[in-house]
């Protein structure tokens, strides 16, 4: 049964996650997760909400991206198949480590996510690629892993480390949006046998959030230079680090 406030509350934090996604192309797990730890919610529970959402989320970004004609198969492939193995990798270490551990190794995995994202607004680069890089595979797979463990990040390694490579980023964000979908797929049934569905409030207010922000996040990506989007999602990235530090010392 939904409890509306709590709806509410999530639904606050899905918006907020979408709009930083939709402008960015990247972030939403990240953020998300990010808000819900601060909320107080279980490392594992605040990962498997997450994914339960972005199933539909990305699901739904990813069929219009393909849509669209922006998705290349070979990188979609090369991403998508240790993508999954990563993810089952990732959630089966999360449910089982001790909650206190997980915030532990959470913390420094949001506060250099955020480093990261700061980082990418200092480089740019113009060259394009046609090839789908060496190493294509094992990023996924390490961004598969990591973002089972921590609710996020999937696009954030993903979409910076392939454009940074000279890849066009239409096809890179379109490729790794479908990718996602499946990964995240794999996260959720991993989580819904090991831990359960959760909330529904929390699921639910995460997706109607997502769902109602996307629009003015693709307006905000028209309007908003990407080096500034980039520079406020590592910002709110690294915030909800710090947060999470301070809780610890406390």
């Amino acid at each position: 049964m939904i409890e509306w406030a709590d709806f509410l509350t999530y639904a606050g934090v899905g918006a907020a996650a979408q709009l930083i996604d939709g402008a960015l192309g990247m972030a939403y797990g990240v953020t998300s997760a990010g808000m819900l730890l601060s909320l107080g919610m279980p490392p594992a529970m605040a990962s498997a909400s997450v994914h339960y959402a972005e199933t539909f989320t990305s699901g739904a970004s990813g069929i219009s991206h393909l849509w669209a004609g922006n998705v290349r198969r070979k990188l979609f492939l090369a991403l998508v198949m240790t993508g999954v193995i990563g993810a089952l990798i990732g959630a089966m270490l999360l449910v089982h480590m001790p909650s206190h551990w997980a915030r532990l190794v959470l913390t420094p995995y949001l506060l250099l996510i955020g480093v990261f994202l700061l980082f990418r607004t200092l480089r740019s680069s113009n060259s394009r690629r046609t090839d789908v890089p060496r190493g294509t595979a094992p990023l996924g797979l390490v961004a598969g892993v990591l973002d089972a463990v921590g609710g996020g990040g999937w696009s954030a390694l993903t979409v910076t480390t392939l454009v940074a490579r000279g890849m066009e980023p239409r096809s890179v964000i379109g490729s790794v949006h479908l990718a996602k979908c499946l990964v995240s797929l794999v996260a959720s049934i991993s989580f819904l046998f090991t831990i359960g569905t959760g909330k529904p409030s929390v699921i639910a207010g995460l997706i109607a959030g997502g769902v109602i922000a996307a629009p003015f996040g693709a307006l905000l990506v028209r309007r908003i230079p990407p080096r500034l989007t980039t520079l406020l999602a590592g910002l709110t990235v690294l915030a909800l680090g710090v947060n999470n530090a301070i809780a610890l010392l406390h």
